[in-house]
């Protein structure tokens, strides 16, 4: 495909509230993570012409600026095609059980602490920077126009016989505030900005409630988290500690550590008594939590904000500026933990943390169908649906398996009628969501799914709303 060249600023104008208008396309993505990316290929692949806003400066979200690198079996279309090429340009990095001979089953980590103990494994991740790298050669050999380090901040609307529609993106970069025009707009942020921007209906993060807050009006979300890489790690030392102490989760060395003062109350913090919040998921960590990332000796660890403190990251700027400074303030304080009190951590050091804080719990948009666990349970199947039946494991129903189907009308959200949502920011309820949906390869299909509904829209000549989708992609 012919490269698509960036159009010249000087020729475009300004926006109604006149704002420079520095770019223009049929198709505006906001956001590279998988879902804005996978977006902005397919539709530049169906002939559109394509902008895409990053605030980063690479696609990929909370798996490459985020540092989560969890590589899957790829699942069809774009996805398929992104782990063919990371492993075909080597940043795959897959141990099993003969390099970690003691991490099945392990009490720290993340992933595989089911697993029966010397079980055979393969713990499959990528490196977040080649990812990254990759991901932008992509974007950049299909001929989208990306714009990087830029921030969105607002829209620009108008009416459109009765309905509203998106004119206008406005970014800001090293210039100052800036627009691009477009046609139809992609939610790709991650967080529902671009809806809430719009003015559309959503519903602020806050799932189930804990027992004791239930009749707090302030709603308490899945607490997000920031990621971190740790390299210099002896994992064998930590793990020969682990079985001849019999201290298989670290408890005495972090009670130690609690009793000199070197750990402060809200690192390791207890899990909380309703096992119906969050489950074992997410809350308390009582000890290391890490997972092998990139090669040997290298682990990514999790440092997650404490669900007390009921942060709404996507919400509030102060919320936002507390967890980025905090949670920075817990990953010094547990790396100088193991250091000075883990076998096999004695020469680690840090390497990387994740440039944002990951919100599991954010925006939860009202689209034209809410995609419900009542719709997973029940195996319910649409006209519009944009998959065919697939097969999902809910963690919270103890594990269950369901097949069912997701609809057309949940990319839609009410009241807008050129935005197409994607990933995390679907018009989903919580539970379904947090539980399964909202990893990688479902990201990436519902990018590339928003992404050919664009393309559709501008050859018809229709909005999304009136869009017929009549056949599933994958």
């Amino acid at each position: 495909m012919q490269k698509q060249q960036a159009p010249e600023q000087k020729a475009l104008g300004t926006s109604k509230a006149g704002v420079p208008v520095v770019a223009e396309a049929d198709v505006v993505v906001i956001g590279a993570g998988p879902g804005g990316f996978a977006a902005a290929l397919r539709a530049r692949r169906e002939g559109c012409s394509v902008v895409i806003v990053e605030k980063f400066d690479m696609p990929g979200g909370v798996h490459t600026s985020g540092l989560q690198g969890a590589a899957n079996t790829g699942v069809g279309g774009i996805h398929t095609e992104l782990m063919e090429r990371f492993a075909r340009e080597g940043c795959i990095y897959a141990p099993t059980e003969k390099d970690l001979p003691d991490w099945a089953g392990n009490a720290l980590s993340h992933y595989d602490y089911y697993l029966k103990p010397g079980s055979p494994f393969r713990r499959e991740s990528f490196n977040p920077d080649a990812a990254g790298n990759i991901m932008v050669r992509m974007l950049d050999e299909a001929g989208v126009h990306s714009i990087y380090g830029a921030s969105f901040v607002d829209v620009e609307m108008e009416d459109d016989h009765g309905e509203r529609r998106i004119t206008h993106a406005i970014i800001e970069t090293v210039e100052g505030r800036q627009a691009v025009r477009g046609r139809i707009f992609v939610e790709g942020s991650g967080t529902a900005e671009v809806v809430a921007r719009a003015g559309a209906p959503f519903v602020s993060g806050g799932g189930r409630q804990h027992e004791t807050v239930s009749q707090d009006p302030e709603k308490r979300p899945i607490p997000g988290g920031l990621l971190w890489i740790m390299s210099g790690i002896d994992f064998a030392k930590t793990a020969e500690y682990q079985r001849n102490a019999d201290d298989p989760a670290l408890s005495k060395l972090i009670n130690k550590a609690r009793a000199a003062g070197d750990i402060p109350p809200e690192l390791y913090r207890p899990r909380m008594a309703d096992q119906g919040v969050y489950g074992d998921h997410y809350i308390g960590h009582p000890t290391i939590d890490m997972s092998p990332i990139q090669g040997p000796g290298t682990f990514i660890l999790w440092q997650n904000v404490p669900y007390e403190w009921a942060l709404h990251m996507d919400e509030s700027a102060e919320h936002a500026s507390r967890a980025k400074t905090e949670l920075r303030r817990l990953i010094d304080i547990e790396a100088q933990f193991l250091r000075k009190y883990v076998p096999g951590f004695e020469n680690a050091f840090i390497v990387h943390v994740g440039r944002y804080v990951g919100v599991r719990d954010g925006r939860h948009p009202i689209g034209e169908y809410v995609f419900s666990i009542d719709d997973a349970r029940e195996g319910r199947s649409f006209p519009d649906a944009v998959t065919k039946p697939m097969t999902k494991t809910f963690f919270w129903d103890a594990y269950t398996k369901y097949t069912f189907e997701v609809p057309f009308r949940s990319f839609l959200p009410k009241e807008v009628n050129n935005l197409l949502l994607t990933g995390a920011s679907l018009s989903f309820t919580f539970e379904t969501i947090f539980m399964v949906m909202r990893n990688f390869p479902w990201c990436t299909q519902t990018g590339e799914i928003a992404g050919l509904a664009a393309a559709r829209c501008v050859k018809e000549g229709v909005n999304t709303k009136q869009l017929k989708w009549t056949e599933p992609l994958f």
